[in-house]
Protein backbone atom coordinates (compact mmCIF):
# COMPACT_ATOMS: atom_id res chain seq x y z
CA UNK A 1 0.00 0.00 0.00
CA UNK A 2 0.89 3.86 -0.80
CA UNK A 3 0.41 5.39 2.34
CA UNK A 4 1.20 8.94 0.93
CA UNK A 5 -2.24 8.35 -0.86
CA UNK A 6 -4.22 7.61 2.02
CA UNK A 7 -3.05 11.06 3.56
CA UNK A 8 -5.46 13.83 3.86
CA UNK A 9 -4.67 17.36 4.50
CA UNK A 10 -5.89 19.12 7.76
CA UNK A 11 -7.75 21.50 5.84
CA UNK A 12 -9.33 18.79 3.93
CA UNK A 13 -10.35 16.75 7.20
CA UNK A 14 -11.40 20.23 8.61
CA UNK A 15 -13.54 20.58 5.55
CA UNK A 16 -15.20 17.01 5.58
CA UNK A 17 -15.91 17.22 9.23
CA UNK A 18 -17.65 20.37 8.46
CA UNK A 19 -19.48 18.78 5.78
CA UNK A 20 -20.46 15.84 8.09
CA UNK A 21 -21.85 18.36 10.61
CA UNK A 22 -24.18 20.24 8.73
CA UNK A 23 -25.76 17.10 7.00
CA UNK A 24 -26.15 15.86 10.31
CA UNK A 25 -27.83 19.53 11.52
CA UNK A 26 -29.88 19.24 8.60
CA UNK A 27 -31.01 15.48 9.18
CA UNK A 28 -31.66 16.29 12.90
CA UNK A 29 -33.43 19.66 12.79
CA UNK A 30 -36.15 19.63 14.71
CA UNK A 31 -39.50 18.88 13.28
CA UNK A 32 -41.91 21.89 12.83
CA UNK A 33 -45.18 21.33 12.33
CA UNK A 34 -47.14 23.30 8.68
CA UNK A 35 -50.00 24.18 11.15
CA UNK A 36 -47.61 26.87 13.05
CA UNK A 37 -46.91 28.78 9.15
CA UNK A 38 -50.76 29.06 8.35
CA UNK A 39 -53.43 31.11 8.63
CA UNK A 40 -56.49 29.56 10.73
CA UNK A 41 -59.36 28.99 8.29
CA UNK A 42 -62.84 28.68 9.53
CA UNK A 43 -65.37 26.68 7.37
CA UNK A 44 -68.69 28.50 7.10
CA UNK A 45 -71.57 27.43 9.80
CA UNK A 46 -74.35 25.04 9.23
CA UNK A 47 -77.74 25.59 9.20
CA UNK A 48 -81.22 23.65 9.27
CA UNK A 49 -82.14 21.83 5.73
CA UNK A 50 -78.51 21.71 4.33
CA UNK A 51 -76.85 18.63 3.12
CA UNK A 52 -74.24 16.94 5.17
CA UNK A 53 -71.96 14.01 3.56
CA UNK A 54 -71.78 11.07 5.16
CA UNK A 55 -68.48 8.83 4.64
CA UNK A 56 -66.58 6.33 6.37
CA UNK A 57 -62.88 6.93 6.65
CA UNK A 58 -62.28 4.47 8.23
CA UNK A 59 -63.59 1.04 9.50
CA UNK A 60 -66.85 -0.61 7.42
CA UNK A 61 -70.16 -0.80 8.69
CA UNK A 62 -70.71 -4.30 9.40
CA UNK A 63 -73.87 -4.42 8.61
CA UNK A 64 -76.49 -2.38 6.39
CA UNK A 65 -78.36 -1.10 9.36
CA UNK A 66 -75.53 0.98 10.81
CA UNK A 67 -75.36 3.28 7.43
CA UNK A 68 -79.23 3.57 7.99
CA UNK A 69 -78.95 4.24 11.44
CA UNK A 70 -76.49 6.97 10.75
CA UNK A 71 -78.27 8.41 8.25
CA UNK A 72 -81.37 8.49 10.58
CA UNK A 73 -79.55 10.27 13.20
CA UNK A 74 -78.18 12.75 10.91
CA UNK A 75 -81.95 13.32 9.50
CA UNK A 76 -83.40 13.88 12.91
CA UNK A 77 -80.75 16.98 13.63
CA UNK A 78 -82.24 18.22 10.87
CA UNK A 79 -80.16 17.85 7.68
CA UNK A 80 -80.28 16.52 4.26
CA UNK A 81 -77.96 13.85 3.93
CA UNK A 82 -75.56 12.44 0.89
CA UNK A 83 -73.21 9.31 1.14
CA UNK A 84 -70.40 8.48 -0.02
CA UNK A 85 -69.64 6.52 -3.18
CA UNK A 86 -67.88 3.53 -1.26
CA UNK A 87 -69.74 3.83 2.23
CA UNK A 88 -70.70 -0.10 1.84
CA UNK A 89 -67.32 -1.03 0.62
CA UNK A 90 -65.44 -3.52 3.03
CA UNK A 91 -61.78 -4.07 2.39
CA UNK A 92 -60.84 -6.50 5.61
CA UNK A 93 -61.45 -3.88 8.28
CA UNK A 94 -61.85 -0.71 6.39
CA UNK A 95 -64.45 0.53 4.25
CA UNK A 96 -62.80 0.19 1.21
CA UNK A 97 -59.38 0.31 -0.56
CA UNK A 98 -57.65 3.47 0.32
CA UNK A 99 -57.97 5.18 -2.94
CA UNK A 100 -62.04 4.51 -2.56
CA UNK A 101 -62.09 6.35 0.83
CA UNK A 102 -59.73 8.98 -0.40
CA UNK A 103 -61.87 9.29 -3.24
CA UNK A 104 -65.06 9.91 -1.22
CA UNK A 105 -63.44 12.61 1.08
CA UNK A 106 -62.31 14.21 -2.19
CA UNK A 107 -66.14 14.21 -3.44
CA UNK A 108 -67.64 15.36 -0.51
CA UNK A 109 -64.69 18.49 -0.53
CA UNK A 110 -65.59 19.33 -4.23
CA UNK A 111 -69.80 18.89 -3.93
CA UNK A 112 -71.14 22.31 -3.27
CA UNK A 113 -74.24 20.91 -1.73
CA UNK A 114 -72.38 19.37 1.29
CA UNK A 115 -72.03 21.78 3.38
CA UNK A 116 -70.54 19.21 6.05
CA UNK A 117 -68.56 16.16 6.49
CA UNK A 118 -69.23 13.36 9.26
CA UNK A 119 -67.80 9.90 9.57
CA UNK A 120 -70.47 7.42 9.97
CA UNK A 121 -67.62 5.65 12.58
CA UNK A 122 -64.31 5.50 13.80
CA UNK A 123 -62.61 1.80 14.16
CA UNK A 124 -59.29 1.96 11.92
CA UNK A 125 -58.03 3.10 8.74
CA UNK A 126 -57.97 7.17 9.03
CA UNK A 127 -53.89 7.58 9.35
CA UNK A 128 -53.61 5.57 5.82
CA UNK A 129 -55.56 8.44 4.03
CA UNK A 130 -53.00 11.10 4.84
CA UNK A 131 -50.27 10.92 2.59
CA UNK A 132 -53.02 10.29 -0.56
CA UNK A 133 -55.30 13.16 0.15
CA UNK A 134 -54.94 16.76 -1.91
CA UNK A 135 -54.66 19.29 0.62
CA UNK A 136 -55.00 22.12 -1.90
CA UNK A 137 -58.42 21.18 -2.82
CA UNK A 138 -59.54 20.67 0.74
CA UNK A 139 -57.96 24.27 1.38
CA UNK A 140 -59.77 25.62 -1.15
CA UNK A 141 -63.38 24.31 -0.37
CA UNK A 142 -63.12 24.16 3.36
CA UNK A 143 -66.06 22.86 5.14
CA UNK A 144 -66.88 20.95 8.70
CA UNK A 145 -65.22 17.53 9.19
CA UNK A 146 -66.72 15.83 12.08
CA UNK A 147 -65.63 13.07 13.96
CA UNK A 148 -63.80 11.33 16.79
CA UNK A 149 -61.48 7.83 18.09
CA UNK A 150 -59.29 7.16 14.75
CA UNK A 151 -61.32 10.25 12.99
CA UNK A 152 -58.65 12.28 14.66
CA UNK A 153 -56.09 11.02 12.46
CA UNK A 154 -57.77 13.14 10.01
CA UNK A 155 -58.56 16.17 12.48
CA UNK A 156 -55.44 16.79 13.14
CA UNK A 157 -53.96 16.14 9.76
CA UNK A 158 -55.87 18.22 7.87
CA UNK A 159 -55.51 21.20 9.97
CA UNK A 160 -51.87 20.82 9.92
CA UNK A 161 -51.41 20.60 6.48
CA UNK A 162 -54.28 23.57 5.68
CA UNK A 163 -54.64 25.25 8.75
CA UNK A 164 -58.91 24.46 8.44
CA UNK A 165 -60.49 24.20 11.63
CA UNK A 166 -61.83 20.31 12.26
CA UNK A 167 -64.16 19.11 14.72
CA UNK A 168 -63.91 16.47 17.20
CA UNK A 169 -66.84 15.00 18.10
CA UNK A 170 -69.87 12.56 17.77
CA UNK A 171 -69.36 10.12 14.61
CA UNK A 172 -73.43 9.64 12.66
CA UNK A 173 -73.93 6.25 15.00
CA UNK A 174 -73.35 8.14 18.22
CA UNK A 175 -76.26 8.41 20.54
CA UNK A 176 -76.43 12.35 20.42
CA UNK A 177 -78.10 12.56 23.59
CA UNK A 178 -79.73 16.15 24.32
CA UNK A 179 -76.05 17.47 25.69
CA UNK A 180 -74.46 15.53 22.71
CA UNK A 181 -76.89 17.51 20.24
CA UNK A 182 -77.01 21.12 22.45
CA UNK A 183 -73.33 21.35 22.43
CA UNK A 184 -73.02 19.74 18.26
CA UNK A 185 -75.14 22.87 17.58
CA UNK A 186 -73.53 25.71 19.27
CA UNK A 187 -70.31 24.68 17.81
CA UNK A 188 -70.94 24.08 14.21
CA UNK A 189 -73.91 26.06 13.68
CA UNK A 190 -73.29 29.31 15.88
CA UNK A 191 -70.27 31.96 14.82
CA UNK A 192 -70.44 32.93 18.23
CA UNK A 193 -68.02 31.89 20.99
CA UNK A 194 -68.95 28.92 22.74
CA UNK A 195 -67.77 29.68 26.40
CA UNK A 196 -67.40 27.67 29.21
CA UNK A 197 -68.31 23.50 28.14
CA UNK A 198 -71.09 22.93 30.87
CA UNK A 199 -71.12 19.40 32.33
CA UNK A 200 -73.92 17.14 31.77
CA UNK A 201 -77.06 17.70 33.42
CA UNK A 202 -77.02 15.61 36.86
CA UNK A 203 -81.27 14.69 35.27
CA UNK A 204 -79.44 12.76 32.60
CA UNK A 205 -75.46 11.82 34.01
CA UNK A 206 -75.37 11.20 37.89
CA UNK A 207 -73.01 13.00 40.15
CA UNK A 208 -71.32 14.86 36.42
CA UNK A 209 -68.85 16.24 38.30
CA UNK A 210 -67.99 13.59 40.91
CA UNK A 211 -65.12 11.97 38.75
CA UNK A 212 -63.21 15.51 38.14
CA UNK A 213 -59.72 15.93 39.63
CA UNK A 214 -57.35 18.69 39.26
CA UNK A 215 -53.73 16.91 38.54
CA UNK A 216 -51.96 20.29 38.67
CA UNK A 217 -53.67 23.43 39.40
CA UNK A 218 -53.39 27.13 37.54
CA UNK A 219 -55.39 28.31 34.44
CA UNK A 220 -54.31 28.97 30.95
CA UNK A 221 -55.05 29.82 27.77
CA UNK A 222 -53.76 28.50 24.62
CA UNK A 223 -55.19 27.01 21.20
CA UNK A 224 -57.20 23.71 21.57
CA UNK A 225 -55.64 20.83 19.91
CA UNK A 226 -56.10 16.89 20.56
CA UNK A 227 -58.16 13.64 20.39
CA UNK A 228 -57.74 9.92 20.78
CA UNK A 229 -54.34 9.43 22.43
CA UNK A 230 -53.32 6.26 20.65
CA UNK A 231 -53.86 8.39 16.84
CA UNK A 232 -52.11 11.34 18.35
CA UNK A 233 -48.94 9.25 19.60
CA UNK A 234 -48.67 7.39 15.93
CA UNK A 235 -48.54 11.27 14.47
CA UNK A 236 -44.85 11.85 16.08
CA UNK A 237 -42.33 12.62 13.97
CA UNK A 238 -44.48 12.77 10.38
CA UNK A 239 -45.59 15.56 8.88
CA UNK A 240 -49.19 15.41 10.25
CA UNK A 241 -48.19 16.17 13.89
CA UNK A 242 -49.83 19.10 15.32
CA UNK A 243 -48.05 22.13 16.86
CA UNK A 244 -48.18 21.41 20.62
CA UNK A 245 -46.24 25.09 21.39
CA UNK A 246 -48.84 26.71 24.25
CA UNK A 247 -51.88 24.36 23.14
CA UNK A 248 -54.18 23.47 25.21
CA UNK A 249 -54.29 19.28 24.76
CA UNK A 250 -57.19 17.69 25.27
CA UNK A 251 -57.14 13.37 25.11
CA UNK A 252 -59.12 10.85 24.73
CA UNK A 253 -59.01 7.19 25.23
CA UNK A 254 -60.86 3.90 25.42
CA UNK A 255 -60.28 0.24 26.30
CA UNK A 256 -56.66 0.75 27.04
CA UNK A 257 -55.32 -0.72 30.65
CA UNK A 258 -53.30 1.51 32.32
CA UNK A 259 -50.13 0.64 31.71
CA UNK A 260 -50.59 1.42 27.75
CA UNK A 261 -51.56 5.14 28.82
CA UNK A 262 -48.39 5.54 31.01
CA UNK A 263 -46.64 4.06 27.91
CA UNK A 264 -48.16 6.55 25.84
CA UNK A 265 -47.91 9.80 27.88
CA UNK A 266 -44.30 8.67 28.46
CA UNK A 267 -43.70 8.60 24.82
CA UNK A 268 -44.80 12.37 24.68
CA UNK A 269 -42.91 13.12 27.84
CA UNK A 270 -39.53 11.92 25.83
CA UNK A 271 -40.60 13.58 22.80
CA UNK A 272 -40.36 16.84 25.07
CA UNK A 273 -44.24 17.82 23.47
CA UNK A 274 -45.39 17.85 27.32
CA UNK A 275 -43.27 20.50 27.72
CA UNK A 276 -44.56 22.74 25.35
CA UNK A 277 -47.90 22.98 26.17
CA UNK A 278 -49.73 25.50 28.03
CA UNK A 279 -52.77 22.65 30.06
CA UNK A 280 -53.74 19.52 29.25
CA UNK A 281 -57.03 17.94 29.62
CA UNK A 282 -57.50 14.45 30.45
CA UNK A 283 -60.78 12.00 29.28
CA UNK A 284 -63.11 10.70 31.86
CA UNK A 285 -62.50 7.69 30.29
CA UNK A 286 -64.26 5.25 32.45
CA UNK A 287 -63.62 1.79 30.66
CA UNK A 288 -59.51 2.22 30.84
CA UNK A 289 -58.77 0.04 33.84
CA UNK A 290 -56.94 -3.43 34.10
CA UNK A 291 -59.10 -5.99 31.80
CA UNK A 292 -61.42 -8.27 33.23
CA UNK A 293 -60.06 -11.63 31.82
CA UNK A 294 -56.33 -11.88 31.60
CA UNK A 295 -55.20 -8.25 33.14
CA UNK A 296 -51.39 -7.12 31.71
CA UNK A 297 -50.01 -7.58 34.97
CA UNK A 298 -51.71 -8.45 38.87
CA UNK A 299 -50.55 -5.72 40.50
CA UNK A 300 -51.11 -2.12 38.59
CA UNK A 301 -52.43 2.01 38.77
CA UNK A 302 -55.72 3.27 38.45
CA UNK A 303 -55.92 5.33 35.51
CA UNK A 304 -56.13 8.78 37.64
CA UNK A 305 -52.89 6.99 39.83
CA UNK A 306 -50.86 7.32 36.36
CA UNK A 307 -51.84 10.73 34.85
CA UNK A 308 -50.95 12.23 38.50
CA UNK A 309 -47.08 10.03 38.13
CA UNK A 310 -46.90 10.99 34.68
CA UNK A 311 -48.43 14.47 34.13
CA UNK A 312 -47.99 15.76 38.22
CA UNK A 313 -44.78 17.39 37.82
CA UNK A 314 -45.70 18.79 34.63
CA UNK A 315 -45.27 23.22 34.84
CA UNK A 316 -48.82 23.86 33.72
CA UNK A 317 -52.35 22.97 34.68
CA UNK A 318 -53.91 19.85 34.13
CA UNK A 319 -57.46 18.50 34.41
CA UNK A 320 -58.84 14.86 34.59
CA UNK A 321 -62.58 13.44 33.94
CA UNK A 322 -63.83 16.00 31.67
CA UNK A 323 -66.49 14.03 29.25
CA UNK A 324 -64.12 14.04 25.66
CA UNK A 325 -64.32 10.82 23.75
CA UNK A 326 -66.39 7.23 24.32
CA UNK A 327 -68.92 8.33 26.57
CA UNK A 328 -72.76 9.10 25.70
CA UNK A 329 -72.44 12.77 26.53
CA UNK A 330 -69.52 14.59 25.00
CA UNK A 331 -68.78 18.02 23.15
CA UNK A 332 -67.96 19.31 19.87
CA UNK A 333 -64.22 20.61 20.59
CA UNK A 334 -62.83 22.72 17.25
CA UNK A 335 -59.12 21.67 16.86
CA UNK A 336 -57.43 25.06 16.16
CA UNK A 337 -59.54 27.95 18.29
CA UNK A 338 -58.85 30.06 21.01
CA UNK A 339 -59.51 28.38 24.37
CA UNK A 340 -59.17 28.73 28.72
CA UNK A 341 -58.62 26.05 30.79
CA UNK A 342 -59.10 26.39 34.19
CA UNK A 343 -58.17 23.52 36.41
CA UNK A 344 -58.75 24.59 40.16
CA UNK A 345 -62.10 25.91 38.90
CA UNK A 346 -62.51 22.26 37.01
CA UNK A 347 -64.06 24.09 33.17
CA UNK A 348 -62.64 24.40 29.99
CA UNK A 349 -64.04 27.52 27.87
CA UNK A 350 -64.18 28.47 24.20
CA UNK A 351 -62.95 31.53 23.54
CA UNK A 352 -63.41 32.21 19.90
CA UNK A 353 -66.05 31.05 17.32
CA UNK A 354 -65.48 28.37 15.27
CA UNK A 355 -67.38 28.95 12.25
CA UNK A 356 -67.88 32.04 9.97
Amino acid sequence: MNRSKSKISRRQFVGRMSALSAASALFFRPFNTPAANLKLLKPPRLSTGDTVGLVSPASCAFEPSTIRSGMETLQSLGYKVKLGKYIREKYGYLAGTDEQRVEDLHQMFLDEEIRAIVALRGGYGSMRLLNQLDYSLIKNHPKILLGYSDITSLCLGIHAKTGLVTFHGPVAISSFSEYTRHNFYKVVADNRPLGEIAHPDPGTTLRPTAHLATIRPGKASGILIGGNLTLLTALLGTAYEPDFRKAILFLEESGEEPYDIDRMLTQLLLAGKLDQVAGIIFDRCPNCKPADYKPAFSVTFSLEEVLNDRLGRLDCPVLFGLNLGHVADKPTLPIGIAATLDADNRSLSIDESAVV
